[in-house]
């Protein structure tokens, strides 16, 4: 039986699987025999446990971060906000591993019927809080800030063939989809927020996004970048803050940026990106490293603390697993996580896709609030 039809046996059985994409293709995680719900109470124990490693290919956990979880744990409160009560992490222990080496091919055949996406922050709602940032951002408080916005639909989802579509036609180096019994995600998710070896860590911040069009080249868009004011700063100050957290957990002098400012090309847009690598001081362990790098920068905003405060005040709705992060570490040590964007989470039958774009005092509302539907395009389009 080959590759892509035991993934479709899988999926028909109702069993709860995980699939990554990986260098090669894509990884598929299946036959859980541990699934641990985490919770502000539980999450360090469970950052703190030690593993035998018999270096077997399912020798680690794998899941997620949901974004109030990663606040509680750097001591960020959020005051009161809509919750539909979606667990603010989830790590499964895999006992299966299946390897993947091409695009994932699955049609479920199923149609799809839904309500038009529904925004929760209309252009005048985005443009209010926009202006009350920019004064934010003119006193000092802040010097970039991320506006989350949210379109939802009620419908069901066939995951898989969702993530096939998307495997297929906007594949992103840390894709990822979670299948299990009352929720499903499945992301697009271009950023790596770390990626751990031994004592060798990196992170590749992505800031600054141009819609694709026929005019627009690769080479065309790394000149916009660079001559556009606004997204030069934005990028720059998320690049410093994220070497700045590095350098929280790295040997003096270890932390130099491999890549800068390069273009990356999605299905809708193109990416402003750098690459900055370290190496681990001796005594940093699992927690320091998330406690460290999480959330990830490039989507809260500079300097990080302050901008979570104000963000946590201003928002309404919980963000559930946007902006947190998914990936694995193994009984090893060694950890990849991605930072969870261009996501769709459905639960209970109500599909979310959260997405959000910077500010800076170089900012306009209109082409904010506008970049953040061209974010979200991408997976509205799977729904038609």
């Amino acid at each position: 039986m080959n590759k892509q039809n035991q993934l479709a046996d899988i999926h028909n059985s109702g069993k709860a699987y995980i699939i990554y994409k990986s260098k090669k293709g894509f990884d598929l995680y299946t036959n859980f025999s541990k699934k641990i719900i985490l919770n502000n109470k539980n999450i360090k124990s469970f950052l703190s446990r030690k593993f035998k490693n018999k270096n077997k290919k399912t020798d680690l956990f794998i899941g997620f971060f949901g974004y109030e979880l990663l606040n509680n744990l750097i001591n960020v409160k959020i005051p009161g906000q809509k919750n539909i009560n979606f667990p603010k992490g989830i790590f499964y222990k895999p006992e299966k591993k299946l390897e993947i080496r091409n695009k994932i091919k699955f049609k479920s055949g199923y149609k799809y019927k839904r309500s038009k996406f529904k925004v929760n922050i209309n252009k005048n709602s985005y443009a209010k809080i926009f202006n009350k940032f920019k004064k934010k951002i003119k006193s000092g408080e802040t010097y970039q800030i991320k506006i989350c916005t949210k379109y939802k639909t009620k419908s069901k989802i066939n995951p898989l063939d969702f993530f096939s579509k998307l495997s297929q036609t906007n594949l992103a180096p840390e894709a990822f989809m979670i299948r299990d019994k009352n929720y499903s995600v499945i992301s697009c998710s271009p950023e790596n927020l770390i990626t751990k070896k031994g004592s060798d860590i990196s992170t590749k911040p992505i800031a600054g996004t141009v819609k694709k069009t026929k005019a627009l080249n690769k080479i065309k868009a790394l000149n916009y970048f660079k001559k556009n004011l606004k997204e030069t700063k934005e990028h720059n100050m998320i690049v410093d803050m994220e070497r700045n957290d590095l350098s929280r957990i790295c040997k003096v002098g270890s932390v130099k940026l491999s890549k800068q400012k390069i273009v990356e090309e999605y299905k809708d847009l193109f990416h402003y990106v750098s690459l900055i690598k370290g190496k681990l001081k001796s005594n940093i362990k699992n927690i320091d490293i998330i406690k460290a790098m999480m959330p990830g920068g490039s989507v809260i905003g500079c300097p990080k603390i302050n901008t979570l405060n104000l963000l946590n005040n201003q928002e309404k709705e919980n963000r559930n697993i946007y902006t947190g992060s998914f990936g694995y570490i193994k009984f090893n040590g060694d950890m990849r996580f991605n930072i969870i964007i261009r996501s769709i989470l459905n639960f209970k039958n109500v599909s979310e896709i959260s997405v959000a774009s910077g500010v800076v005092v170089d900012s306009n509302s209109k082409h904010e609030f506008n970049e953040n539907y061209i974010k979200a395009k991408a997976l509205i389009d799977l729904f038609k």
